[in-house]
């Protein structure tokens, strides 16, 4: 077959013109065979034969991208065929064990307990009076000498969860539930804010998806709480959109960041609503009435991945103080973007969550999933080139089995926040020439 301005000969020698469609058709085709293909390797994220299909996977992905901002819409049926591949590609990381430390088994544990009257945030894994509350699922969780660190919003889901059945494959299945809802609530802010439907597959299609949703992920809840919000948002419910973010809040931190977004855009009571609802979910687990934090102040001490910024600011303050500078600027994020513009913004949602992680110490990829609903437009590439570049830090988990420390080797930080800044000096530059080459174009017809 020969190529030749967008076009391929067929077999009668005629051609046949690659359509916007056609490419999109292929390319969720390279994803199918790439993600399926990594999806064999799941428990061993680090080797080879992970991480380079994952790779072209996200390859796939961002030519994918470029076509859905160069075309203003796409028929239904490629959105529904592009739903369909997405699927098929989860399905095989569904089937498959997560690895054997991942979080998941974290929250069978946390679940298990709480359903026998402990409560997660005190009791430690790995203490020897506890050993008969393991299951074989829970004794090779991660970090067993600390509590869980998770909020209470994501220790009742556990608890709902395990209450249905004790298993990983519970917890992946109601994930997969939630990315399945996600995808449904998306489709309808696209439609209530008149954005092009295809967009939905800048989230579905995103390989970061698949492996995270793979391994088991809290985040996909927050996720969907949080997209709920701006569902409500858009219509106007403020006192649902104020309940929503308060509960994705409640299922992991990060989203805090995002509160000036709301303000003037929800009532005081839906606020102090919101806030009383979050207050209620830690009631079953206080102590002494204290409200438990788990090992969250051993997190910020001691744990530390993929953290460039994070690491540079370490030297010279203490990590309480630098995690609070982490939150500090997504919050000013927040604000000028609040102030930049009065109306509802997807980028607005986007860029104060990508500013916090950015300077946080851990920097997982799944983390990256907060983000993905909100990436449909040209200043947010550099974003959407982050959940590609940020790929080959699984590369750890492999360094990991060798017995080197769990650090992120320089060159592949260099690969992936250099494409990042990259990126967002393409943007810069096309911005500033722009109207240059706008007040030419106008000097020229005067």
């Amino acid at each position: 077959m020969g190529t030749n301005g967008g076009t391929v000969a067929d077999e009668h020698g005629g051609t046949v013109k690659l359509t916007p469609s056609r490419r999109v058709y292929g390319l969720g085709a390279v994803l199918l065979v790439a993600l399926t293909i990594c999806s064999r390797k799941l428990s061993s994220p680090g080797e080879s034969s992970f991480i380079i299909p994952l790779a072209v996977a996200g390859i796939a992905y961002l030519l994918a991208i470029r076509e859905f901002f160069s075309t203003p819409s796409f028929p239904q049926r490629v959105i529904v065929v592009g739903l369909v591949l997405a699927a098929l590609w989860h399905l095989p990381f569904l089937l498959m064990p997560p690895g054997s430390d991942d979080d998941i088994h974290r929250y069978v544990w946390d679940g298990r307990v709480q359903r026998l009257g402990y409560n997660p945030y005190i009791v430690v894994p790995s203490d020897p009076a506890l050993a008969m509350l393991h299951t074989p699922e829970t004794r090779t969780l991660n970090n067993p000498d600390v509590p869980s660190p998770y909020p209470a919003g994501a220790q009742l889901f556990f608890r709902a969860v395990t209450a249905i059945h004790e298993s990983i494959f519970a917890l992946k299945v109601a994930f997969v539930v939630c990315d399945l809802a996600i995808v449904l609530v998306l489709l309808d802010v696209l439609h209530s804010s008149r954005q092009a439907a295809h967009w939905v597959l800048a989230y579905a299609w995103n390989p970061l998806l698949a492996a995270g949703a793979g391994s088991g992920h809290i985040d996909i809840v927050g996720v969907l709480l949080l997209l709920v919000s701006v569902a409500a948002l858009v219509r106007r419910w403020r006192a649902v959109a104020a309940l929503a973010f308060g509960l994705a809040v409640a299922v992991k931190l990060l989203p805090i960041v995002l509160l000036p977004l709301y303000w003037r855009r929800v009532r005081i009571r839906d606020a102090a609503l919101a806030a009383a609802v979050v207050a209620l979910l830690y009631v079953p687990f206080l102590n002494h009435g204290r409200v438990p934090i788990g090992s969250l102040g051993t997190y910020v001490e001691r744990f530390r991945f993929n953290d460039p910024v994070f690491a540079t600011l370490e030297r010279v303050a203490a990590p309480q103080l630098v995690v609070g500078l982490a939150v500090l600027v997504g919050f000013v994020t927040a604000i000028w973007l609040r102030s930049k513009a009065q109306a509802w913004s997807s980028d607005a949602f986007a860029w104060p969550m990508a500013a916090s992680l950015l300077c946080a110490p851990v920097v997982y990829p799944w983390y990256l999933l907060w983000l993905l609903p909100f990436v449909r437009s040209g200043s947010t590439l550099p974003i959407i080139v982050w959940t590609v570049s940020i790929i080959p830090t699984y590369y750890v988990w492999h360094l990991r089995t060798l017995g080197r420390p769990w650090l992120v080797p320089g060159w592949v930080m260099m690969l992936e926040y250099g494409s990042v800044a990259v990126a967002a000096a393409i943007i810069a530059l096309r911005r500033i020439t722009r109207p240059a080459a706008l007040q030419c174009s106008a000097d020229q017809v005067e």
